[in-house]
């Protein structure tokens, strides 16, 4: 009892005598001067942890300032001026170099101060700020990239949150932030990216694109992103598997690729081989196909022309072996691009069971050994279903347009695909504002990036068999084709 004071066991007050004791806590009275001296603390270490964190701004609150003290108000107002006719200049002289050091900045700054006024709020009310000991724990708003129509939104997660419990929540969030639609992108450990798309850059139909100049088989341009950036797809090295209900657009996707693709064609460095069962697709350039590659349209003949492309294949496997692990194309050996269009009516509806067979185990030969060897299949499908085509996981890198139902965005693009944003069944089925736009998944990023691929029109597809089938043999892009 020794080391207790009166104060610290003294009994409250109670006028009855038989009612239990009750005892105060200890009351101990911090003296006024240590909790000046903290909160000043305090306060500077936030004013220098601003100014390291805004070096751009010290430099110029220290030129203004250098600027008053030696030259007075007229000095900064010429400084003012200097300044403003500086930026313009810069605007008319290099519009990149504005763009990168100013405008993109400042439209950052701006839509983090908006999302950060509703932060609290929208976190709280979508159920993603957990109570821990009676205190809410808000996720962490971090940096903000925005674009022309998108923002990528950091966010660190708070202690036991996982990226899902933002996934299901999409929906609330981009009503809660006042955008079209918002989807969640992984990042690192205990960090997640907001996707919150502003306004859809995808809603006009997109021209067909110019041909480039140098065709680059890892990045071949064929459409838009829903960024506003140009969207390229990797041929050299994987394969391509395209999924979309009747109408949806697979057709440009394909002629995309051919497009790009044209040069490297016409210099021998590419060949393609196209099998067209519907006889309605890729039947408009089949003058093309037969002067740089192959055409098919009979099941026989596409089990004849596979069944051969294997053979090639494994000949140019064994010509490889202990020389190279990667093909580089030349016209020796050129890079082919294997074109299937209505690949289920060949591996699922065909009548024939043994032609089925045979076409469906050359596939799965040429999409499992004729990556590293220089070979790609392209293939293009309604139904994604296991049935329909039971070697969809041989294909690493996925296309799907409008689907029918929500599940099969799954069922293409893999587990969770449209939790994370790929809503392939809400895809408008008009041709003015949904051919063409789907949800593309690569192998190397599992999270899925809508897109809409350009439209190349019959005129356009004629204008590209003449140029590559004129009777000189030499490729002489039209004008404004080369880019």
């Amino acid at each position: 009892m020794r080391d207790f004071t009166g104060e610290q066991i003294a009994q409250v007050d109670n006028a009855d005598p038989f009612a239990a004791p009750v005892w105060r806590s200890p009351v101990h009275r911090t003296p006024e001067w240590i909790i000046w001296l903290v909160q000043l603390i305090r306060l500077l270490v936030r004013v220098i942890w601003f100014l390291i964190r805004h070096p751009l701004l010290d430099a110029a609150a220290g030129v203004v300032i250098v600027t008053w003290a030696e030259a007075g108000w007229p000095g900064v107002v010429v400084l003012v001026n200097v300044t403003v006719a500086a930026l313009v200049t810069l605007r008319l002289w290099r519009p990149d170099w504005y763009a990168r050091l100013v405008t993109v900045p400042l439209r950052c700054r701006w839509r983090w101060l908006v999302y950060r006024r509703r932060w609290q709020a929208v976190m709280a009310i979508s159920g993603l700020a957990p109570l821990y000991r009676g205190r809410v724990t808000l996720p962490v708003l971090g940096k903000v990239q925005a674009g022309p129509c998108a923002d990528l939104v950091t966010v660190r997660l708070v202690s036991g949150q996982s990226p899902q419990a933002f996934a299901d929540r999409a929906e609330q969030l981009a009503h809660g932030f006042g955008v079209r639609s918002c989807r969640i992108r992984t990042a690192r450990p205990g960090v997640v990216v907001l996707e919150l798309v502003r306004r859809d850059a995808l809603a006009a139909v997109i021209p067909a694109l110019p041909v480039p100049a140098v065709p680059d088989l890892r990045a071949l341009p064929v459409g838009r992103r829903e960024d506003g950036g140009l969207f390229t797809i990797r041929l050299h090295g994987t394969h391509l598997l395209i999924a979309g209900a009747t109408g949806a657009g697979k057709g440009s996707y394909l002629w995309g690729l051919v497009r790009a693709m044209l040069p490297a064609m016409a210099s021998g460095l590419v060949r393609v081989h196209a099998c067209d069962p519907k006889l309605m697709e890729l039947a408009f350039g089949r003058a093309m196909f037969e002067k740089f590659g192959k055409y098919a349209a009979d099941p026989a003949d596409i089990a004849d022309l596979l069944e051969a492309d294997v053979s090639d294949m494994q000949a140019r496997a064994v010509r490889f072996a202990g020389r190279q692990r990667d093909h580089q194309p030349t016209t020796e050996h050129p890079f082919v691009v294997v074109l299937v269009d209505e690949v289920a009516f060949l591996t699922a509806y065909q009548a024939d069971r043994k032609l089925k067979e045979r076409i469906l185990a050359a596939l799965a030969t040429l999409t499992t050994q004729g990556r590293a060897v220089g070979y790609c299949v392209v293939a293009a499908l309604q139904d994604p279903r296991k049935e329909v085509l039971n070697i969809r996981n041989l294909f690493p890198d996925k296309i799907a347009l409008r689907l029918d139902e929500p599940a099969q965005a799954d069922l293409v693009l893999g587990d969770g695909a449209r939790d994370r944003g790929a809503r392939c069944d809400e895809i408008p089925a008009d041709p003015a504002t949904g051919a063409g736009v789907g949800y593309v998944r690569l192998e190397t990023d599992p999270d899925p990036v809508r897109v809409r691929a350009s439209f190349v029109t019959d005129d356009d597809i004629g204008a590209m068999t003449a140029m590559v089938t004129d009777p000189a043999g030499e490729f002489v892009p039209a004008a404004g084709e080369a880019g």
